[in-house]
């Protein structure tokens, strides 16, 4: 009988010492999903440009397009390059997947205005009518 008891004993100290870590799991996975669901996502052209300053520049809220056009005139959408010719239906694109976003240009001070323009008038032909330029405030 005293084996016995010394069996039981033992399992009942393997069992103190271990500690249970599913609660802390599910904790951890909860605050993973809300992180994930509450995070804001950042959308970047693909260009550093160096925007004009305009003392009426105001935050756009919904910029679902960005779009960047170089001192050169190179235009970056969606952190690639891309052609003028494709302009248009890259825009067309992305606003099938957000029909209520709009589309940002962000232009380089020394990009020459016959860049902005073909990209104005491809958002425009692609649907957009929101049309936006990016300034710096002053």
């Amino acid at each position: 009988m005293r084996r016995r008891f010394q069996s039981f004993a033992s399992q009942e100290a393997e069992e103190e010492e271990s500690i249970d870590v599913t609660p802390m799991l599910d904790v951890v996975f909860i605050m993973l999903i809300f992180f994930i669901v509450t995070a804001s996502f950042v959308k970047e052209s693909g260009l550093e440009v160096n925007r004009p300053d305009a003392n009426t520049a105001n935050q756009q809220d919904q910029a679902s397009i960005l779009v960047a056009i170089g001192p050169d005139g190179d235009i970056w959408i969606d952190q690639r390059k891309v052609e003028p010719a494709s302009v248009r239906a890259n825009i067309e694109r992305l606003h099938a997947q957000n029909p209520q976003g709009s589309v940002v240009i962000q232009a380089d001070q020394e990009a020459a205005t016959r860049h902005l323009v073909s990209v104005m008038d491809s958002a425009r032909e692609a649907g957009v009518n929101n049309v936006s330029i990016a300034a710096q405030e002053p």
